[in-house]
């Protein structure tokens, strides 16, 4: 897990994949890599993610692109690892994962 702003003008870029908005970084939301978006099938969906010894719920607002990137429309970004899940800082702080701990970070997660 990494960390993402969802933010207008946060880490994301432009607008979320699943529903052309922005969202705060005190809402419980994530972006999948490309795989496990599963054609947008996950959109607007909750998963559960499980790390720090806590399971917190949070919604998929984005995609986190495996094959695109550098561009202007991903906000120069390089593309996603195909195993990851960008959470906002809501997410971290609802873990209660330290902010000396914040980087790549091993989780679990399963559809809610």
């Amino acid at each position: 897990m990494r960390i993402n702003s969802f933010a207008k003008d946060g880490d994301g870029g432009g607008p979320l994949e699943c529903c052309n908005q922005y969202r705060d970084d005190d809402e419980m939301v994530v972006a999948l890599s490309t795989g496990w978006c599963n054609h947008g099938s996950r959109c607007l969906n909750y998963i559960n993610i499980s790390g720090n010894g806590t399971i917190v719920k949070a919604k998929v607002v984005d995609e986190c692109f495996i094959v695109h990137g550098v561009d202007e429309d991903h906000d120069f970004q390089p593309p996603c690892p195909n195993n990851i899940v960008d959470a906002s800082p809501a997410v971290w702080k609802a873990l209660k994962i330290r902010e000396s701990e914040i980087r790549d970070y091993d989780i679990t997660w399963s559809d809610a």
